[in-house]
């Protein structure tokens, strides 16, 4: 089948061994509602052959591997990625449709206080320029400046420089409304929010089992679960 320009979403998703359910859980959730074919690229570390994470902080296994995105593209075309700690309740075409070719990258560009120093599995969670930004980014992966990213840059330098954006102008890193990157607990409870991040912790670990927006999450779950035992029950 051949698609018109823009009629296939490429989106490269986080990858967490340790949070497994929550990738599977946001890639449900976002084909329930998805208008145009979805082609899924999980950022598995294994599988990223000719990168090897060097670097030894990090909350999760993908924290610098998401840069690799306009490399995996062959720094053609655009790709959105997300973290996979997300829930999507509105049709992921109309943030494909926001794409800006005068712009580089677009993200929502949060600026806030966290209100927890540590967050899931004991990680310590700190305040620091630009902080999510990076957990949804649509990319323009054909954009010249992003030539600079290849695996061994990235291996090298520091997330100070990555999560900043900091090979790219300011005027280059364009905005997405905030509603395509809600920080589940750190803003208020948003039941409408078109993209759940659950930042802090995904509800598959115990201590955020019951927190803010977390029956959103665990009804995604649900849905996924029917499709293997037939209920969603137990």
């Amino acid at each position: 089948m051949s698609l018109p320009h823009g009629g296939r979403i490429s989106l490269v998703v986080g990858f967490d061994q340790r949070e497994a359910v929550a990738y599977h859980t946001f890639c449900q959730s976002v084909l329930e509602k998805s208008s145009l074919p979805v082609q899924f690229t999980p950022l598995a570390e294994n599988t990223l052959a000719g990168y090897k994470e060097t670097h030894t902080d990090g909350s999760n296994r993908f924290i610098y591997s998401r840069f690799l995105t306009p490399y995996l593209s062959d720094y053609s075309g655009w790709a959105l990625f997300a973290d996979g700690d997300m829930v999507c309740q509105a049709d992921i075409a109309e943030l494909w449709a926001l794409r800006d070719p005068a712009k580089a990258v677009q993200v929502v560009k949060h600026d806030y206080q966290t209100k927890a120093n540590v967050k899931y599995l004991g990680n310590r969670n700190e305040n620091y320029p630009r902080k999510n930004w990076s957990s949804v980014i649509l990319w323009n992966c054909a954009h010249e400046a992003h030539r600079v990213l290849t695996p061994e840059f990235i291996q090298r330098m520091p997330g100070s420089y990555l999560h900043r954006f900091s090979w790219l102008d300011d005027s280059l890193v364009g905005e997405l409304p905030r509603e395509w990157n809600w920080l589940a607990i750190e803003y208020p409870e948003n039941l409408h929010a078109k993209l759940i991040h659950y930042t802090l912790g995904t509800p598959c670990f115990a201590e955020y089992r019951e927190r803010e927006m977390s029956p959103i999450w665990y009804a995604a779950w649900n849905r996924l679960r029917q499709g293997f035992d037939g209920d969603g029950e137990g």
